[in-house]
């Protein structure tokens, strides 16, 4: 077994297979799996072997060589992240000199030579030696002419050169049309490189071209196949709102939904009540059954999994199950018989779980509410300061759902201090919201509150997220967590010193409580941003695996996602296993299988967050491109020696002061402080600081903004100056 798996890793047209796919072309039968597997992880223990991209199995590299994911940064320069071993990356990421990218893309697995080992905090530095893998050969951008050349600038500044295309007559391409093009030959330091244009999406700026673009550029799936629409036709038509399917009849129950005010699927309702004897609380916690709809194997569940999550784009959404399932029969509508797996928990009056029972059930939800009508039936703060905490009367609402609503808040508040009290991380990363006029056009944006409804509906499904996963913990069945390593030490005390600059007392960067008082100190600050963002990014990402590791933001041992079946496949995964534990009595799973499947919902999970970014940020530059000159006030998220860069205060932008643009001193750059101070004037910008700036300068090809602090430089005189860094026995100030 180990000569016919080696041998067919050294074939020259070898392409990268996972486990099954590989087996399958090497004729292994059934009943010679479990060896092939035994044999596979053998050989990746001795290094001959290792897992790729996706869970591909591919030939280790050679020695001085390592194997991992290319990204290309704007200056040319790149880096390479090793592959995963064991749910963590196999080494630190190495540096790519601009000259030694080769033709390597962003997101390309590529076999890298290392130049220079890593020394003290400098990292590795390698030259790519090969491309293994392509992360895609299909582009999206600009199409233009230039002296009789046909050229596509390729969005984003992911090409350091336009693109040479030929016969864009062929698909009519004119100059200034947003088209996706095939690349033929990539583009390196010294060549273009050249592509064929596939699909003319229309003209730069017309309504619904971005959208299409970004859809285009990130391989997002628009279309379902015939087949799997044909199903999913077949499934909703088969539903009878009169059959209980043998389910737990909560018809009767007192059961709402509460969320955005544009949701088009509802997957989770909340039922509660409380025990007048014991204080006891009855939590009922119930999730679309989806997979009543999709069972495994079927056209849609292959469909569902390959797509892994929908897609939510500003105006448009690209579901993971075909409408008619995600927004009709699955979705928990107001009056209607719905299907779910229901979570029902009994917490003491303190808020301890103590027991949990898990149900097929039926349900008809009483009432459906957004998060502002339940924020408003809430009140404010200065409604509990004059005792008004039994919140506000709506004619539409009945003296008991008001009852029930009062009684979620009250719960969910003693959970979220029992979890507080644990060391959960409170991380404020606000979404944003952009606003739009009769036309589709986009007149502001704002960041969406992240009020006390949002937090009773988050306990909630913590909660029940928590306790399945307590379940099959118990039970020790593998099921896919969401899993959220433990940050490296060096990287929180980066964080440590760029929080103490900002004049918060951290002297123990590694306690969770200390950073837990750091994020609450500042939440009501002009630094929130800035202080919240910068430990998300010296925390780990959060994955989907089978292998037990806890949830370290949470401060949770055992955690998975069960909550958002309609839209997040490891949630019906999840779904799956509960129901043959509640229809057989007992569960099975392959932990090889669902640790192929994690890594591709957690690659899934990534684009998906991406594209969401890139329409946001591409229309807010787009607004704000017709908004030069405008002033506003902001606040310095970060300094350094090229500039400084703000976060506006009355919109949910960030743009870039350079430091050209300072005319009115030369200015030092002291890293130690992240400051730039005025030679002669003294004058200081610091991390948190104010400070008033004016939109100069937009380029939406490469996602940049700059500003300009307002009244200085207006004159142009700013591109003569340059900043300098302290000379040697100059005393560097600290703020």
């Amino acid at each position: 077994m180990e000569q016919q798996i080696l041998a067919a890793l050294a074939r020259k047209n070898y392409q990268p297979l996972k486990p099954k796919a590989l087996a399958k072309k090497l004729g292994v039968s059934g009943g010679q799996y479990d060896e092939f597997r035994k044999t596979l992880r053998d050989l990746v223990k001795q290094g001959r072997v290792q897992f790729g991209k996706s869970h591909t199995v591919r030939a280790a590299p050679a020695a001085g060589t390592i194997t991992g994911v290319y990204r290309r940064l704007a200056s040319g320069r790149g880096f390479v992240l090793p592959h995963t071993v064991d749910g963590g990356p196999a080494g630190p990421e190495v540096s790519i000199p601009a000259d030694n990218g080769g033709d390597a893309a962003t997101g390309d697995d590529v076999v890298v030579r290392i130049i220079r080992p890593a020394q003290g905090d400098s990292s590795a530095v390698g030259e790519v030696v090969r491309v293994v893998e392509r992360a895609t050969r299909s582009f999206v951008g600009t199409y233009f002419e230039r002296d009789g050349e046909a050229l596509v600038r390729v969005d984003g500044g992911v090409f350091a050169h336009s693109v040479v295309v030929g016969d864009p007559g062929a698909k009519g391409a004119r100059p200034d049309d947003k088209v996706v093009f095939e690349m033929l030959r990539f583009p390196t330091i010294d060549d273009r490189g050249e592509g064929v244009i596939t699909e003319v999406l229309g003209a730069r700026g017309a309504p619904g071209v971005d959208t299409l673009s970004v859809i285009r550029a990130f391989e997002l799936p628009d279309q379902f196949p015939e087949a799997v629409l044909e199903e999913a036709r077949n499934a909703a038509a088969a539903f009878d709102e009169r059959d209980l399917d043998g389910r737990l009849d909560l018809t009767k129950e007192l059961i709402v939904t509460i969320d955005p005010v544009d949701a088009r699927d509802f997957d989770d309702a909340i039922s509660l009540t409380r025990d007048e004897k014991t204080g006891h609380w009855l939590l009922g916690v119930y999730i679309a059954d989806v997979g009543h709809f999709a069972p495994p194997g079927s056209e849609l569940d292959r469909e569902a999994r390959k797509r892994a999550t929908s897609v939510y784009l500003p105006q448009k959404v690209v579901p993971m199950f075909p409408e008619v399932i995600s927004n009709a029969v699955a979705s928990l509508q107001e009056g209607k018989l719905r299907y779910v797996k229901g979570v029902v928990m009994e917490f003491t009056p303190d808020g301890k779980r103590v027991d949990v029972q898990f149900a097929n059930a039926a349900i008809r939800v009483a009432k459906r509410f957004t998060y502002e009508q339940v924020t408003a039936i809430y009140g404010s703060r200065a409604d509990k300061a004059n005792g008004r905490a039994q919140g506000r009367k709506r004619k539409d609402v009945s003296p008991d759902i008001h009852a029930l609503l009062l009684r979620m808040r009250e719960l969910a508040l003693i959970l979220r201090g029992r979890r507080l009290k644990c060391g959960a991380l409170e991380l404020n990363m606000p979404e944003i919201e952009l606003q739009y006029d009769e036309h589709g056009r986009v007149t502001g944006a704002h960041f969406v509150d992240y009020d006390i409804s949002h937090q009773v509906i988050e306990e909630f499904m913590l909660s029940a997220n928590e306790a399945v996963a307590e379940h099959f913990a118990d039970l020790e069945v593998p099921f896919l967590r969401r899993v959220h390593p433990p940050p490296d030490t060096a990287k929180l005390k980066a964080f440590a010193e760029f929080a103490r600059i900002l004049g918060y007392d951290v002297r123990r960067e590694t306690d969770r409580f200390t950073l837990q008082r750091v994020l609450a100190k500042s939440a009501d600050k002009p630094e929130r941003h800035a202080v919240h963002y910068a430990l998300l990014r010296s925390l780990k990402q959060a994955v989907y695996s089978p292998y037990q590791e806890e949830h370290y933001a949470l401060a949770s041992t055992h955690y998975c996602h069960f909550t958002s079946p309609i839209r997040r496949y490891p949630d019906l995964t999840v779904h799956r296993l509960l129901d043959q534990w509640l229809r057989h009595g007992r569960a099975r799973s392959d932990a090889t299988e669902l640790a192929a499947v994690g890594e591709h919902c957690s690659k899934m999970e990534k684009r998906a967050e991406a594209a969401e970014r890139e329409l946001v940020k591409l229309r807010l530059l787009n607004y704000m491109a017709e908004r030069l000159g405008l002033e506003m006030g902001a606040v310095i998220t970060g300094v350094a020696d090229y500039g400084f860069f703000a976060q506006a205060e009355t919109m949910p932008v960030e743009g870039l002061v350079h430091v050209t643009t300072l005319s009115d001193d030369y200015y030092y750059f002291d890293e130690a402080s992240h400051t730039l101070e005025g030679r002669r004037t003294k004058k200081r910008y610091r991390l948190g600081d104010k400070v008033r700036v004016k939109v100069v300068r937009v380029d939406v090809n490469r996602r940049q903004l700059d500003f300009r602090v307002a009244g200085i430089g207006d004159d142009g005189e700013g591109r003569r100056r340059r900043v300098r860094r302290p000379p040697r026995g100059r005393r560097r100030e600290r703020s």
